[in-house]
């Protein structure tokens, strides 16, 4: 239901835009966290004309979201938008980017999978073609591999708890974001929403792993949770993921690691340490959704001994660091491996097709 302009404060966008956000890259100042929350609280309600909002999201494009604005606008997602259901396990949060990925296999299904079997529960959550990429995302290598995905938050949450994997759905537990679909297809480029749907948590869990372009830009994803009153994550590992998903690029990668309370660290990492001789390119496939999924199943199935059982193993290893049930990489890579080949990942993948 839409709300009247009377029932927010005095900051409607075409003001914001006016007063404050609107003037250009280099003079546009930053809004309060107040005036941020009203923007979204607006947004949400479906008060802004198209025009108006078009210009709005492009404004903070042009000027670059501060943290606490990106706190501000999470936080009004959570209370008005996000139905979080939490599992009794206590879950790896993974918010890749929704857009998707067009040109390298998506690993994070493979990976959460073989986590799951090694011990480590793992939820991810996207939604079905989002803009800008529109490109294949958590939802599509799942329906691929025959896995219910259109769930409720309570069905996904008992999905995580009877098989260490669980999958949420978009348009079921972020209306109010999903209801935005279609602005945000006119606009061509990404918005804030792009970034603030990534760390959406529904399942309430404590440990979040994302992905980042630049470091930057992690050092913001970090500083945003530190500012927000809804989330309560205590860890998150965010790495330079291909394509900006949370797979590990082969060769060197920037790793960046918060702890609540702490200050914000990074390191790299390098595959050719663990064994791994592979490039970017050796990743790329034709058809990501279907290759994707055919991959998934044979690395589970212990079929496949290339490139792509490494990476599903390293990205495996990756989500048992983050939530601290592993101490090194290697000793991940050891889980990993292990849970392949003695079935217990192919396991938890047929447990998933039954769910």
């Amino acid at each position: 239901m839409t709300q009247t302009s009377g029932t927010f404060g005095e900051w409607p966008l075409k003001r914001l835009l006016t007063e404050v956000v609107g003037s250009g890259p280099k003079s546009a100042d930053d809004m309060s966290r107040d005036q941020a929350r009203e923007a979204l609280q607006r947004i949400l309600a479906g008060e802004p004309e198209e025009t108006t909002l078009g210009a709005f999201w492009l404004a903070n494009r042009w000027k670059r979201n501060t943290p606490a604005e990106l706190a501000a606008y999470t936080d009004v997602m959570r209370e008005e938008s996000v139905v979080t259901a939490a599992p009794d396990a206590d879950p790896v949060d993974c918010g890749a980017n929704y857009d998707g990925k067009h040109t390298s296999a998506l690993l994070g299904v493979g990976a959460g999978v073989v986590a799951a079997a090694a011990g480590t529960p793992v939820v991810v959550h996207s939604g079905d073609g989002v803009p800008t990429q529109k490109e294949t995302a958590y939802k599509h290598v799942l329906d691929e591999l025959g896995i219910r995905t259109e769930l409720e938050p309570e069905e996904s949450a008992a999905m995580a708890d009877e098989t260490g994997f669980g999958f949420y759905y978009q348009p079921a537990f972020n209306p109010g974001i999903d209801a935005l679909f279609e602005r945000r297809d006119e606009m061509g480029v990404r918005t804030f929403v792009n970034t603030i749907e990534t760390v959406a948590n529904p399942a309430e869990a404590d440990v979040h792993l994302g992905s980042f372009y630049h470091l930057a830009f992690a050092k913001k994803l970090s500083d945003l949770i530190e500012g927000s009153e809804q989330l309560d994550f205590s860890r998150a590992i965010f790495f330079q993921g291909m394509e900006g998903y949370d797979d590990i690029r082969p060769g060197y990668t920037k790793v960046a690691e918060w702890n609540a309370g702490e200050d914000l660290t990074d390191y790299e990492i390098e595959t050719a340490e663990y064994g791994m001789e592979i490039e970017s390119e050796d990743l790329a496939v034709g058809d990501v959704r279907a290759d994707s999924a055919a991959i998934t199943e044979d690395v589970l199935a212990g079929e496949r001994d290339d490139q792509f059982a490494d990476a599903v193993a390293l990205n495996g290893a990756f989500r048992m660091y983050a939530r601290q049930d592993v101490a090194t990489l290697e000793e991940g890579l050891e889980a990993a491996r292990d849970a392949i080949a003695d079935g217990s990942a192919a396991a938890v993948l047929e447990e998933l097709r039954e769910y």
